[in-house]
């Protein structure tokens, strides 16, 4: 039987808010022993439909970043309101806590998410929770914490608990020694942020546990992904959102990237989508346990110009960020997304001027709604 030590750091919420440096943090050991067993399919989470009784009983960790509450919308229309907990170091908005099950639930503390999984007889985690890139540079020691400490104590939970566990990567996990254009599913990646390291470290760690001790370990490597009910949050892609924003607003954009810097870029309800396929996808339909998924690719002078057929009046200017340039000279330019498509028959629905169209509309809505109020 073999036994996993989990190095669990309790955080604190102004630690992991504050963007300052980290004081120590008092490092507890616990030892869990539990007997490896290959976590089969169940063919009942995979049919186009599901009884009651075969309803996945899903925990959304860092549920309030980008794609945590669009997800959980997703899938409580599938398998029912109660069946899917979104969680969060954050104090969730109003609309987000009464539109179904939140609670506190800190990562690095590993007695308290174990204590959710158990109470809530928890079946499926989808693990959102990290640093970003920009951020995660500006603070290396704690996306460490969160990015890699905090995964170790999710894939032991998981796996002591024969969960079927999805953790996103990234275009980050590649680095300048990667082949750019287009990039495939397997080749050197070498990132060079704390990001990408974290994000490689999680997909070679999760088909380790896949292999060793049967967890039912789901990853896919997303692009830029762009939404227009969230934020920039400090991605290096977010420029691909604030334009929209700020070109309702102002009429004005800066780009903190070179305007040829061409990227690989996915709209959010493509990039759920593709979660929820990939997570019902029947097991002997995975060739792999970590996809590329693509939708386009883009520079930030196309889009602008695409932006500009519905605003001609939009001025775009270029004051061009070292730190996020170097980091998006090291990512991909495209995606080879053939196994994704191949295998579980992965499909896009959104392109450029679908995009565009679509989050113009959006936040269009949102402004004549904020301005009646």
């Amino acid at each position: 039987m073999p036994v996993f030590r989990t190095f669990s750091k309790v955080a604190k919420q102004a630690l992991l808010s504050s963007g300052c440096g980290c004081q120590p943090i008092t490092v507890a050991v616990r030892t869990i022993s539990f007997s490896p067993r290959q976590v089969t399919s169940d063919a009942s989470f995979h049919s186009v439909s599901f009884a009651e009784t075969d309803h996945p009983k899903v925990l959304i960790t860092g549920g309030l970043g980008q794609l945590g509450v669009g997800l959980a919308k997703m899938l409580r229309k599938r398998f029912g309101n109660n069946n899917v907990i979104l969680s969060d170091i954050r104090k969730p908005p109003s609309h987000v806590f009464h539109s179904g099950p939140f609670i506190y639930s800190d990562i690095l503390d590993y007695k308290n998410l174990r204590e959710i999984v158990v109470n809530n007889r928890i079946t499926w985690l989808v693990h959102y929770s990290a640093l970003l890139s920009a951020v995660g540079e500006a603070n290396v020691a704690l996306a460490r914490d969160v990015n890699i400490t905090g995964l170790h104590n999710v894939l032991d939970i998981a796996a002591e608990h024969g969960l079927r566990l999805f953790v996103p990567s990234t275009i980050g996990a590649f680095g300048p020694t990667s082949p750019r254009n287009p990039t495939p599913d397997l080749c050197i990646q070498r990132p060079r942020t704390i990001y990408g390291v974290s994000k490689v470290h999680a997909e070679l760690m999760g088909e380790y546990y896949h292999h060793r001790y049967g967890l039912d370990f789901r990853s896919l490597r997303y692009p830029g992904i762009i939404s227009a009910d969230s934020q920039p949050g400090g991605g290096t892609t977010d420029y691909a959102v604030a334009i929209f924003h700020d070109a309702i607003k102002t009429g004005k954009f800066e780009c903190n990237l070179r305007p040829d810097t061409r990227l690989p870029m996915m709209y959010i309800d493509d990039c759920l989508r593709a979660t929820v396929e990939m997570m019902e996808a029947p097991a002997d339909t995975l060739s792999m346990r970590t996809y590329n998924i693509n939708a386009m690719s883009f520079t930030p002078e196309e889009l602008a110009h695409e932006v500009q057929k519905q605003l001609p009046e939009l001025e775009v200017t270029y004051e061009i960020d070292p730190v996020r340039q170097a980091i998006a000279d090291s990512w991909p330019m495209n995606f080879d997304d053939s196994n994704a498509r191949n295998d579980w028959s992965w499909k896009h629905d959104y392109d450029l001027p679908e995009l565009v169209q679509t989050m113009f509309n959006y936040i269009s809505t949102d402004s004549r709604i904020a301005q009646a109020n």
